[in-house]
């Protein structure tokens, strides 16, 4: 298993939002945090407030250079053993709309590119840096943790790009995990449900109220500090491996 206390981690998204909250709970534990994000007053406000331990880096998720940056930032902070992929954006549009016409093309491949792409480019480097350190003593160099959604399985009207996006997700949780396997590295995927984060922060309380009801159990919107649980949980649990954890409070999604 990992282990985070004294070593490194790479939280791309780490500026906001679920990315925050891992930040937050992997600092607490021990670990050398780099942030990895475009939003430079957060990232670099976060970091500074951390203090010891934490370190910001501007990264462009999509851009080859800048994710090489970030790693290898994270890699000299000490031996990397974990990075979380939590960096994305969403998307609302139809397929079709008989008033807005077909989908935008370029919208589409947006998405597809920070949330898909992103996420592989991070998964690809990162695996890089842990192949170069020691195993532990079970062998493991380290873990990919990504964020997909129930978008992925129960994609509503509208979300046809963000569901493609994270959908892809899902489907290379395991082939990455078998690709790695040979170096000690595993890769575990997170499908959030509805979260209290930044994209639902503009609602008002009765309008997030009303998507909390929505959960079987618990009744309400999932805290950002229980995403970041989980990502401490896979970390230090060795035998998690290519696999998709819902983390969902039992909702399924109707279509909108």
């Amino acid at each position: 298993m990992s282990q985070i206390e004294g070593n490194s981690a790479l939280v791309s998204g780490g500026a906001s939002g679920l990315g925050e909250a891992t930040v937050r709970r992997l600092h607490a534990d021990g670990g050398y945090v780099t942030i990895a994000d475009v939003q430079e007053d957060r990232g670099k406000a976060l970091a500074a407030e951390l203090g010891a331990r934490a370190q910001f880096v501007r990264t462009d998720v999509t851009d080859e250079d800048q994710v090489r940056t970030a790693v290898a930032a994270a890699a000299e902070a000490g031996p990397l053993v974990a990075a979380v992929s939590c960096a994305g954006i969403g998307s609302a549009q139809q397929t079709y709309h008989h008033k807005k016409g077909p989908h935008p093309l370029d919208a589409f491949k947006r998405v597809i590119e920070v949330n898909l792409y992103g996420t592989f480019n991070v998964q690809r480097l990162a695996a890089e840096a842990m192949a170069a350190h020691e195993p532990d003593a079970d062998g493991e160099r380290g873990v990919l943790i990504n964020t997909a959604s129930v978008a992925a399985f129960d994609g509503q009207i509208g979300q046809v790009g963000y569901s493609a996006s994270k959908g892809a997700i899902v489907g290379t949780t395991l082939p990455v995990a078998r690709d790695l396997a040979r170096y000690g590295i595993r890769n575990v995927t997170i499908a959030p449900g509805l979260f209290d984060t930044p994209l639902l922060a503009s609602l008002p309380e009765e309008a997030k109220d009303s998507l909390g009801k929505q959960v079987p159990f618990p009744p309400r919107l999932g805290r950002t500090s229980e995403y970041a649980d989980l990502a401490a949980h896979i970390i230090g649990n060795g035998v998690l491996n290519g696999e998709v954890i819902r983390l969902d409070g039992a909702i399924r999604m109707t279509p909108r």
